[in-house]
C-alpha cells in the first residue's frame, strides 16, 4: 500500500481548499492513502466556509497506526485565527516551510512514498527568514542530492530546467556545460520511465537563433550547450539541438519531441504553461525521494472562494503514485 503527503502550501492561498477536495478523490479509494501534512485548524475554517469535509485528524505518534484512508497530520505551528485569506504573511511563509520540511522528513524516514507540495508563496518564505528560493533547492539540501533539476510535464508538452530560480541577467555566466548534460539525463530518464522507450530530446538554445553562430551570443552554444549534446549523442541518446528558442515549440516541433531541455526558468514555463496550465505537474528530478507539485501558484486573489482548479493537483497525485510504484 502506498501513502501519498501532500503539504497544504501557503494557507493564504488556494492549497488548503485543493486538498480537501483532492482528499475526497483518495477517500473512494483504499490504496493509495493520503497524509494531508499541515494545520487542522486552517483545514477545519476553509471547511467550513466551502462546506467541505476533514479527513481524521491525527499528531505523529498516531500517523503509523492509520496506515491506510485519508488523515491529517496536524502541526500545529500556525495560529489559524490569524490566517486572512489572500494575504500572505511571515507566519504562513514559516508555516508552510515547516509543513514542507516536515513531509521531506517522513519520506526520508520511510513513512510516505512520495510527497506531493501544494503551491508556496516564495515572498512569504522570504519574508520569514528562509534561504531557499522554493521547494526543489530546499530537497536538495536534506535529500543531500548533487544535482537536481525541475521538469514539468503534461501530455502535450515536457520541458526539464538547466537552471530554475535565478536572475536572467545572471543565466548565461552561471549556465555551464555540466548544468546542460545532467538536465539531459535526467529528464531523459525521467521520460524513458514514463514512456517505456527511448525519448526524443530537443535542447534550446540560450540566444536568439541560438545564438546565430556568435553573431547574437558570447559563444554559450558553442562552449556550453553543444557539448552536453555531443556528449549524450555518444551515448547512443536521441538529442538534436541547440535550436533556436522562437521555433522549438511549434506545433511541428512538438510532435517529433517528448522532452524539452531549457537554459532557464521562463524559457520552458512559458509555453509549457500556455499549452497545459490546469493539467501540467512539477516533478523534482535527481533526489532520492518522489516529489511532485502543482505548476501553478497560490493563487491569492481567488483564495478561500471554492474556484480554483483542482486538475494540476490531481494530475500531481496520481504521478506520485505512478512514480512512487
Amino acid at each position: 500500500m502506498k501513502r501519498i503527503g501532500l503539504t497544504l502550501g501557503d494557507p493564504a492561498g488556494v492549497g488548503p481548499e485543493l486538498a480537501l477536495r483532492i482528499a475526497a478523490d483518495f477517500a473512494a479509494k483504499r490504496d493509495p492513502s493520503l497524509v494531508i501534512v499541515g494545520s487542522a485548524a486552517v483545514l477545519r475554517r476553509v471547511a467550513r466556509q466551502l462546506s467541505l469535509a476533514v479527513p481524521r485528524v491525527v499528531d505523529a505518534e498516531q500517523l503509523s497506526v492509520h496506515s491506510h484512508g485519508v488523515v491529517v497530520l496536524d502541526i500545529d505551528t500556525l495560529d489559524a485565527e490569524v490566517v486572512e485569506p489572500g494575504v500572505w504573511s511571515r507566519a504562513t511563509g514559516a508555516a508552510s516551510y515547516a509543513w514542507v520540511r516536515h513531509a521531506i522528513e517522513l519520506a526520508l524516514a520511510g513513512e510516505l512514498d512520495a510527497v506531493v507540495t501544494g503551491p508556496i508563496q516564495k515572498e512569504a518564505w522570504h519574508a520569514a527568514g528562509i534561504a531557499f528560493p522554493g521547494h526543489t533547492e530546499l530537497i536538495a539540501e536534506m535529500t543531500g542530492a548533487r544535482d537536481v533539476r525541475m521538469m514539468l510535464t503534461s501530455d502535450v508538452i515536457s520541458c526539464v530546467l538547466a537552471t530554475i530560480h535565478i536572475p536572467h541577467a545572471e543565466v548565461a555566466t552561471r549556465l555551464t556545460r555540466e548544468d546542460v548534460w545532467e538536465s539531459i539525463r535526467l529528464g531523459a530518464e525521467a521520460m524513458r520511465r514514463r514512456l517505456g522507450c527511448e525519448p526524443r530530446v530537443t535542447v534550446c538554445g540560450l540566444n536568439p537563433h541560438a545564438g546565430e553562430h556568435g553573431l547574437f551570443s558570447h559563444g554559450e552554444e558553442e562552449r556550453v550547450i553543444l557539448p552536453a549534446i555531443e556528449q549524450a549523442l555518444r551515448l547512443g541518446m536521441t538529442v538534436r539541438g541547440p535550436v533556436a528558442p522562437d521555433t522549438a515549440f511549434v506545433p511541428a516541433m512538438r510532435q517529433a519531441t517528448d522532452l524539452y531541455v531549457c537554459m532557464y526558468h521562463d524559457q520552458g514555463l512559458i509555453p509549457l504553461k500556455a499549452l497545459a496550465f490546469d493539467d501540467a505537474v512539477n516533478v523534482t528530478l535527481g533526489s532520492n525521494i518522489v516529489r511532485t507539485s502543482v505548476d501553478h501558484g497560490t493563487a491569492m486573489d481567488i483564495a478561500w472562494q471554492g474556484i480554483a482548479k483542482v486538475s494540476s493537483l490531481r494530475a500531481a497525485c496520481e504521478m506520485a503514485v505512478d512514480l512512487a510504484s
